[in-house]
Order: C-alpha cells, then sequence, then structure tokens
C-alpha cells in the first residue's frame, strides 16, 4: 500500500450533503454559497468572503479588482506554485521576482525592500503579492510596512494556509485582498475552488460582480456593468466546503503535531548536514511539509526509490526565475532555485500515523545516508 502524499479528510456526512445539493437541481450559486461565505467570514474574522473557482480564479479576480493591468507590475516570490505569477501574467502586468527566505520558503521582507529600491523597470510597481508558502506565514510585518513606505496594494496568496495565523490573525485578512484555494492537495477542499476575503465593502461588490459576467442586482432587475470572467464556485462544492470547516482547527493541530514529529526524527539527519528541516513557525497550518536536501543527494532517484519504499515524495514547489517564463529577474536568485532543485516534500495528512511518520523517515534515512 502506497502512504500517499496527501490525502482528502471527506466524510460520509459532507458526501451525504453533496448528494442533497445535487438531488435539490440548485447546482450553481446557491444557498450553500451563501452559507458558506458567511462561515469563512466568521472563521477568518474578515468583512467579506466571496467564493470562486479556484485559487488561480482568485488570484486573477483579486488584481482585476483593483485595476491592475498592462505597463503595472507586481512583486512576487520566486519559490510558489506558477499560478501566483500566471494571474499576474494574465492581467497584462509583469511579475517581479522576488528571492525568498530558506527556513520559512516564503517571501523575503529584505529582498523585497532591496527590489524596490533597485527597480528601474518601465513598469510601475503596483502591489506585492507574498505567498504563505505550505501553510507557513509570510512577514506580514514587514510586507505591510514595506508596502504602506511605497504606495503598494497587499494581495495574500494564502492558497495554502487557510487557517494559519500570523500574531494572532488569520492569514489573508491581513492585506488588501488574501486569496485561498480549495484544490485536493489542500486541507480543506471542495475539489476544485477558492475564495478572497477582504475587509473592503466596495472591493467585495466589484468582486462579486467580477466572478458573474459583470453582473449586479440592481432595483430594477440584473444588470452588465463591466466584461468579466464566469468563476463561479458550484452549489454542491460549498455543502463540500462547509462540511470540512468546523474540523479545519483540529485538522491543523493534528498537522502541527505530525511536523513536529517529523522535525524531531529528522533531527539526526540534519545534524550530518545531509538535510535541512523547515522552521516550526508559529502560527504555520502545514498544508505541506517540505526538506531540503544537499547537494550530494539525487533527489529525483530518491522520490523513486521512496516509491519503491511504499512512500509517495515529491519536489516542494517551482521556482519562477527557473522556469523562465516571466522574462528578466530584477536581482540575483539565490534561495529559489535551490529549494526548487533539492526540496523533498513528504507525506503529511491529518489521518497519517505516527508509525508512518516513522517509516518514512527510516525510508528516507536509509536512503541519504547510502
Amino acid at each position: 500500500m502506497m502512504l500517499k502524499l496527501s490525502q482528502p479528510n471527506i466524510s460520509e456526512e459532507a458526501i451525504a450533503a453533496v448528494a442533497d445539493v445535487i438531488r435539490s437541481g440548485q447546482l450553481v450559486h446557491g444557498t450553500e454559497n451563501e452559507a458558506f461565505e458567511k462561515e469563512l467570514a466568521a472563521y477568518l474574522g474578515c468583512e467579506d468572503v466571496v467564493l470562486v473557482s479556484s485559487g488561480t480564479a482568485a488570484l486573477h479576480l483579486a488584481l482585476l479588482a483593483l485595476d491592475i493591468g498592462p505597463n503595472d507590475a507586481v512583486l512576487v516570490p520566486d519559490f510558489t506554485f506558477p499560478a501566483t505569477a500566471n494571474a499576474v501574467a494574465l492581467v497584462g502586468a509583469r511579475p517581479v521576482i522576488v528571492d525568498v527566505d530558506p527556513n520559512t520558503y516564503t517571501l523575503s521582507a529584505r529582498q523585497l525592500e532591496a527590489v524596490i529600491q533597485t527597480w528601474k523597470g518601465p513598469e510601475r510597481l503596483r502591489a506585492i503579492m507574498p505567498v504563505h508558502e505550505f501553510g507557513c506565514p509570510a512577514d506580514m510585518q514587514e510586507i505591510n510596512r514595506i508596502a504602506k513606505a511605497h504606495g503598494l496594494f497587499v494581495v495574500e496568496d494564502a492558497a495554502c494556509a487557510l487557517g494559519a495565523t500570523f500574531q494572532g490573525r488569520k492569514l489573508g485578512t491581513l492585506g488588501d485582498i488574501g486569496c485561498f484555494s480549495f484544490h485536493p492537495r489542500k486541507t480543506l477542499t471542495t475539489g476544485e475552488g477558492g475564495a478572497l476575503c477582504t475587509n473592503d465593502a466596495e472591493l467585495a461588490r466589484r468582486l462579486r460582480r467580477l466572478r458573474n459576467h459583470g453582473m449586479e442586482r440592481t432595483a430594477s432587475g440584473m444588470q452588465f456593468f463591466e466584461p468579466a470572467t464566469n468563476y463561479r464556485l458550484t452549489n454542491f462544492q460549498a455543502a463540500l466546503g462547509r462540511h470540512q470547516l468546523p474540523q479545519l482547527d483540529g485538522w491543523i493541530e493534528r498537522r502541527s503535531a505530525l511536523a513536529k514529529a517529523y522535525c524531531e526524527l529528522l533531527q539526526p539527519l540534519a545534524q550530518t548536514g545531509r538535510l535541512s528541516l523547515p522552521s516550526l513557525i508559529p502560527g504555520h497550518s502545514w498544508q505541506t511539509f517540505m526538506v531540503v536536501l544537499d547537494g550530494l543527494a539525487d533527489r529525483n532517484a530518491i522520490i523513486l526509490q521512496l516509491r519503491n519504499e511504499g512512500v509517495e515524495a515529491n519536489l516542494g514547489a517551482q521556482s519562477l526565475s527557473s522556469i523562465g517564463l516571466y522574462g528578466p529577474v530584477a536581482q540575483d536568485l539565490k534561495y529559489g532555485p535551490l529549494l526548487y532543485q533539492h526540496g523533498l516534500a513528504l507525506p503529511l495528512f491529518e489521518k497519517l500515523s505516527l508509525s508512518d511518520v516513522q517509516h518514512v523517515v527510516k525510508a528516507l534515512g536509509t536512503l541519504i545516508s547510502i
């Protein structure tokens, strides 16, 4: 039996709730969506949540709602899934790639400041898009300070970070707009799906309009206000998400305990220098657990060998600069490419047992000690 990298946690009650919605015939945006938006807003401690069809849709709508487009530039971290930069490119703006912190894998505030100070591109810097990679909070205090000093919007890519916190506040609520994903690799999943959150009522109103063909209900009926998308989440997907939300904090607590166990068991290997461990940052939601192998290890070979031991593993995320799709970079990038080349994601989900973690660590230790 293969120990999977990730595994959705969907109860029979959640499946029954989805079936009830399907039987009702109300499949598109409906009462489940409205309820889920309110429940998510209460959970996050924000004024408005807007459900959409994916995390990428959330990022795209956030930039559209802020009127970011051609001749603009958005600062993004190097180590992330390409959806972060793709959303910027989709609105015609330029992704400006900034290096990350090697211990948290998130946007380096020091490098961010340096890129802004030395920016000479023809585009106007408009926003910072920090990614809370794998559920680890970026340094939002410093990022918001920098954004305020330079008049920039902050769009949090919290795709992996629903339920994670920074200084007691939920991630996604610390900037102008927060964006979430409900992909099956995320702790709470609706299959595909996503959400945005904001405390700006006018932004929320426009986001709802932009996800639904530019339409808005008025006293005289539905009217079209601008060309827009169809990024609605279905009513049955919302039902699936609603039934997981009450369990989310407990799942995060379990993941945190498993991440701590991984770090303790892998510490002897870390002391030899064969790998480095992620920082146990307060507020981390641990959507993924990734170690960084040393330069002697052949990661791709180790992934195949772990599979032979019944363990699924993979790379963690991509380096935007290494992909080479987003134009010239504004600085020398060290850690994003390193994490991309040597990062190894190991199984982590709340139903994982301590003996499973021990099995993974033993298998990995045998392979990299050869």
